[in-house]
């Protein structure tokens, strides 16, 4: 029999429609996971059951002709998004009891399409690494295996999806931090196109690297929280690219983007790193089904190679520039304390001169693949890395360059603004996910939806769930983190 969480977001919406469920019934159900594994997998920073229970009654009682395809479901909110009346942290003790006065652009539509968040994920500090271990939560860990990283910096929307506490959940991507953990958790984590989330309502941008983005199981439940995301807001810095006709779910259901050319790459673009051999085989099954239908695949050069990474890692230390109370600069992780302190060293004049080095990259990048509709390519270099592995030798810069090696994909696609996905169409040997990066053309997300839908339905589905899903509490996972009971 299943349970409420064995379905998908769309799924308990459409039982909610036929008065099966109700979203109070959803969100006691999953509470009642958060409360039993929420910590094991650390998701949450902070669980708001009061208010989500309020938001639960108030979505059932809108009337149902009223409702949106994702109404009355269960959600989360990635802790470096604001969120008024809730602790924010930003992953950071010196953000340890911050409280915002004001909702982001996309909390504010999640709520007004009736989704019911449960609280705020665990992310990392300042969204600086690409795994999520700090000081104001539990590291996230991923539920296949709880020795390993669920990544970063969306880790816990990616611990609390794959461990099945909500079905979908809002994060955020300024070099892979949706992608990366999607890969790793055996999810789809999708990079919007740049300008189609707003960033707003505070900040200048941050040179379009990040953006928010859904996160889920399914490609029809990613593009369903896409719509929701995907409103245009006056005054925003990049302009959003037009939504098809029917809005994205309406694509991923129809999975025809027709015949295209597709470049499929594997050697590594912002290090000169061994590519593992169970990501190379993940693209390999992706391009064999790709082709099988009707796809043209060849092979390409990457866009961009290693000599970009100087570039992008001065950009990274200006963001890591957030502003910081003085006297909490201390509580700050060595690793946010280096990127910072690089960031204060660098003149107005270098960072102009590197956007400008850095745009004429991306001009011969797109150049170079410009006969393909689609890129593909591994999301990570390794398939996973133990929590720890990054601080292993407490030396940040080793820690810098660790990230860099393991992931030299993703973040090309936040410097050129593409819409990009990671989806679990590989495994280990050992049965863990692997992720392929599909990345489209800039402003073209109906496509590359269309195709990674097609994709989904071609591999026979990729729902796979670990072993701790079917945990009713802590205590029935082993000491492995492997979950006592089958999948």
């Amino acid at each position: 029999m299943a349970e409420p969480h064995d379905l998908t977001a769309l799924e308990q919406a459409a039982a909610m429609t036929r008065g099966e469920l109700s979203s109070v019934d959803l969100v006691e159900h999953s509470l009642r996971r958060v409360a039993a594994l929420g910590d094991t997998v650390g998701a949450f920073v902070t669980v708001t059951p009061d208010l989500a229970r309020q938001a639960a009654r108030a979505a059932d009682a809108v009337p149902i002709e009223e409702r949106g395809p994702l109404h009355g479901v269960p959600t989360a909110i990635k802790d470096l998004t604001l969120t008024a009346g809730v602790r924010t942290t930003f992953g950071s003790a010196a953000f340890f009891d911050f409280v915002p006065p004001v909702d982001a652009d996309v909390v504010r539509f999640i709520k007004a399409a009736g989704l019911v968040s449960l609280g705020k994920t665990t992310t990392s500090e300042l969204g600086c690494s690409l795994y999520s271990e700090g000081r104001v939560a539990p590291p996230a860990r991923n539920p296949w295996q709880l020795a390993y990283t669920a990544g970063g910096s969306s880790g816990g929307a990616a611990a609390a999806v794959a461990a099945g506490l909500v079905p979908v959940a809002q994060g955020s991507d300024g070099g892979g931090s949706l992608r990366i953990p999607a890969s790793l958790c055996g999810l789809v984590g999708y990079k919007p196109s740049r300008g189609l989330v707003s960033g707003g309502p505070i900040g200048s941008g941050a040179f379009g690297l990040p953006t928010s983005g859904p996160l889920g199981r399914t490609v029809t439940d990613v593009a369903a929280l896409l719509d929701v995301m995907a409103v245009p807001v006056p005054g925003e810095p990049y302009l959003p690219p037009p939504a098809p006709s029917g809005g994205y779910l309406a694509v991923a259901r129809r999975a025809e983007p027709g015949p295209l050319r597709i470049g499929r790459f594997t050697t590594p673009m912002l290090a000169d790193e061994p590519v593992h051999p169970d990501c190379v085989a993940a693209v390999d099954r992706a391009a064999a089904l790709l082709t099988a239908a009707g796809h043209e695949v060849v092979e390409v050069p990457p866009p961009l190679g290693p000599a970009a990474w100087p570039l992008f890692e001065i950009l990274w230390y200006v963001l890591a520039l957030a502003p910081v109370p003085p006297q909490r600069e201390p509580e700050l992780l060595p690793l946010t304390r280096l990127l910072r302190a690089r960031g204060a060293e660098l003149s107005a004049g270098t960072l102009s001169a590197t956007l400008g080095e850095l745009q004429a990259q991306v001009r011969l990048g797109a150049r170079r693949t410009a006969g393909c509709d689609l890129l593909l390519c591994p999301t990570l270099a390794t398939p996973q890395a133990p929590v720890g592995w990054f601080t292993a030798d407490a030396d940040p810069a080793a820690d810098f360059d660790r990230q860099r090696r393991f992931s030299p994909y993703c973040a090309i696609f936040n410097v050129t603004g593409d819409p990009s996905v990671s989806l679990p169409l590989g495994t280990t040997t050992d049965g863990l996910p692997v992720g392929v990066l599909l990345t489209g053309r800039y402003g073209d997300d109906a496509r590359l939806i269309a195709t990674a839908a097609q994709l989904e339905n071609s591999s026979d589905g990729w729902d796979r769930h670990p072993a701790i899903w079917r945990a009713a509490d802590s205590a029935n996972v082993n000491g492995d983190g492997v979950g006592r009971s089958a999948a």
